[in-house]
């Protein structure tokens, strides 16, 4: 068997912690931050854990068990 290839977009928006839950990044921090609230904005700044319904889709793209 071939090895699995792992998703590049994914690869690019996940990372692993040490226990292996899966860390991303806040959606709505890119562009239009005016209309937002400071504390939106600073809120939106902190890493938060993939939902652990969604843990399992993101480890078979970043090919982990």
């Amino acid at each position: 068997m071939p090895k699995m290839k792992t998703n590049s977009g994914a690869k690019k928006r996940f990372t692993l912690t040490g226990t292996g839950k899966v860390k991303r990044k806040h959606a709505f921090k890119r562009h239009i931050l005016t209309k937002k609230t400071t504390k939106q904005k600073r809120n939106l700044t902190h890493d938060a854990i993939v939902a652990s319904v969604d843990e399992k889709n993101v480890k078979a793209m970043l090919c982990v068990r």
